[in-house]
């Protein structure tokens, strides 16, 4: 019975039901949240998932069909379609971030410290696994532990002008590697959501 509420709602929705629809928020409100949540681990990320969803439902309540399933999963699959979408678009601005930080030539613009008020922290330790294992560490440690170039040289026992190549070095890893591309396509064997 309650699904055949649900079904009624979107109709009603569809008809322009004002009532209807804070009625069908209310229901799936948290549904929706915690999908968006457990994808994005960011409740304002989450929350204009919520916001977009609830909108499309709003102006496609009409598109719901029961062959292609429950109430529940349209509304389960629109919401991992959005918060992949907002991922992949969080991804795609890195890659520009990184780009408008090292300069043609290779070089690292501006303050170092830049780098780590430009990317998420998350996506960069995920991308350092990659570099060879003393770039990694430079770079953590000059970013993520906030120390000295000086304190790094003395720390790895290499010469100041090395860490800073190192950390340059590093950097441009982190721009060309191929798994800043692969953080714009979907995994091998996810698809595509299509609602």
């Amino acid at each position: 019975m309650e699904e055949q509420d649900s079904i009624q709602l979107l109709k009603n929705i569809a008809s322009g039901s004002r009532t209807a629809f804070h009625t069908f928020y209310e229901k799936y409100i948290s549904f929706v949240y915690q999908i968006a949540f457990s994808i994005l681990h960011d409740q304002p990320e989450a929350e204009d998932v919520c916001h977009d969803v609830f909108l499309e439902i709003l102006q496609k309540a009409n598109q719901y069909s029961q062959k292609k399933g429950s109430v529940e999963a349209w509304i389960a699959v629109k919401t991992k379609s959005r918060s992949i979408d907002r991922l992949r678009k969080n991804k795609l601005l890195l890659v520009n971030r990184l780009e408008q930080l090292i300069d043609k030539k290779g070089r690292v613009k501006g303050a170092d410290l830049q780098f780590l008020r430009l990317f998420e922290k998350n996506l960069v330790l995920d991308a350092l696994k990659y570099l060879p294992v003393e770039q990694r560490e430079a770079i953590i440690r000059s970013y993520f532990r906030g120390e000295t170039h000086r304190e790094i040289a003395k720390t790895m026992q290499k010469p100041l002008g090395s860490v800073k190549s190192l950390i340059r070095y590093g950097l441009n890893n982190l721009r060309k590697q191929k798994t800043l591309k692969d953080w714009l396509e979907p995994k091998r064997g996810e698809k595509k959501s299509e609602i």
